[in-house]
């Protein structure tokens, strides 16, 4: 059982025998080799492996960044394969919050204008966005920062802005790609427990990282090995 209490069954993601092949001229490279995964609703998941694993071509088919070669991906029982390109974008900004290692912050606008941009591309009104995006701040404790450009906050807050842009859309689940990876212990430790409370309130959450102690956080982890999944972890 996760941290949160007991998943429900709604399925979110579905992965069924998911493969990725880059070609390049006569050359082949299979990244993905026979992907079987479900997450449901309300659970957070680690996919954990070293560089070259394939988990990063995991995560871009996760977020609708890339279609796989074979295999079906569901999300929320929509086969993505079928998407059309506007499809794939809509799911990207309306389904998927996106939590990057680089936070992918604009240096020119305020945390609020950081966090409002999904919600300028789903066409929400201009009054609405401001006040759902520092609603959002004020859930990740930035309530007192929203006017605060990128350069005048920490890895740490900044982070929490994008974390805060995660949110801020009610996506049906949060992708964080390596979120601690450029942050110090302290800043580490924030953002896995602002992670804890969004998925103890109910938030479905997949982790992508090489680091075990990040990923001891999630109920389970999936471990990702040379293009298959290797092993399943549940928390105790």
């Amino acid at each position: 059982m996760s941290a949160g209490g007991a998943a429900r069954t709604t399925p979110v993601v579905e992965v069924e025998d998911v493969r990725k092949t880059y070609r390049s001229g006569t050359i082949e490279f299979e990244a993905l080799r026979g992907i079987d995964m479900r997450i449901n609703q309300g659970e957070y998941v680690a996919v954990i492996g070293p560089s070259g694993s394939g988990k990063s071509t995991l995560m871009n088919i996760l977020g609708c960044l890339d279609v796989p070669t074979e295999g079906r991906y569901l999300l929320g029982g929509e086969d993505v394969s079928r998407m059309s390109e506007a499809e794939l974008a809509h799911a990207r900004n309306r389904r998927i919050g996106f939590v990057f290692q680089q936070f992918n912050l604009l240096p020119s606008l305020p945390a609020w204008r950081n966090v409002e941009l999904p919600l300028v591309y789903a066409g929400v009104a201009r009054a609405d966005r401001r006040a759902r995006a520092v609603r959002a701040l004020e859930r990740v404790g930035l309530g007192d920062r929203v006017n605060n450009r990128p350069g005048e906050l920490s890895g740490g807050q900044q982070q929490r802005v994008a974390v805060a842009r995660a949110l801020v859309g009610e996506p049906d689940i949060i992708l964080a790609d390596e979120p601690t990876g450029n942050l110090d212990s302290a800043s580490t430790t924030a953002v896995l427990e602002l992670l804890d409370e969004l998925h103890a309130s109910g938030r479905t959450i997949v982790l992508i990282t090489h680091e075990h102690d990040v990923a001891e956080r999630a109920g389970r982890s999936l471990v990702i090995r040379d293009g298959l999944l290797a092993d399943e972890l549940v928390a105790s």
